[in-house]
């Protein structure tokens, strides 16, 4: 069973913000293969959150969650993360459950976006994203542009 946390930057430990950066390092620079500057000023400021997922006291899922200051920018899940460890248990589907109801909570009717992975874009048709771009390259990775307006 997870434990599921939805936390304001500013209600973030130094332990959470060690662990879930330490995550998001070892999935998106080491196993991808894709350095790139992970850290990039965005964890901490606003109204951004974080969508913390823990199975036995490990991180096991993440998303993290940008708010412009802006009324009329879209929020973006971005930074979605299942541990390897747990990959295959369909964490995923929960994590974006948890990441969609906090956008709702927090920003009602307010558009959501992201930059999908483009092998992902199935998945996240489920939670009602439809494509907003081509298919671009960030990184080295193929990613679409999808939105939930």
């Amino acid at each position: 069973m997870l434990i599921w946390q939805d936390l304001h930057h500013s209600e973030l430990s130094v332990t959470d913000l060690y662990t879930l950066l330490a995550l998001r390092n070892e999935v998106f620079v080491v196993e991808q293969n894709c350095p790139y500057q992970d850290i990039d000023g965005d964890d901490l400021v606003g109204e951004n959150r974080h969508i913390l997922g823990w199975k036995d006291g490990k991180l096991v899922a993440y998303a993290r969650i940008l708010k412009s200051e802006s009324e009329y920018e879209p929020v973006v899940i971005g930074r979605v993360i299942i541990d390897k460890s747990a990959r295959g248990e369909k964490l995923g589907y929960q994590l974006m459950e948890q990441a969609m109801a906090s956008c709702q909570q927090n920003w009602p009717g307010t558009t959501v976006y992201l930059g999908a992975q483009a092998h992902l874009q199935s998945f996240y048709t489920h939670f009602g994203f439809k494509p907003v771009t081509d298919v671009y390259d960030e990184d080295g990775i193929a990613h679409i542009g999808m939105a939930n307006a």
